[in-house]
């Protein structure tokens, strides 16, 4: 049996289902982190329109850099 929690304010908090009785020993393991891609899913391609070179020549869009 497991459960997955998440930490909050330094403590872990666990799901409503898990009853587990006071004073019951438990492992605490970080998961692994998820990919960087999963974790920018809900804003990887929101952006439509702009230049075209907007990839290659970002630093010049952002801080006036010159252009490749």
């Amino acid at each position: 049996m497991g459960f997955v929690g998440v930490v909050s304010n330094g403590a872990v908090v666990l799901p409503p289902d898990a009853n587990l009785p006071d004073g019951t020993e438990v492992r605490v393991e970080p998961l692994p982190a998820k990919p960087l891609a999963e974790r920018l899913s809900d804003v990887i391609g929101i952006v439509h329109g702009g230049p075209a070179d907007l990839a290659e020549n970002h630093d010049h869009y952002l801080y006036g850099t010159p252009k490749k």
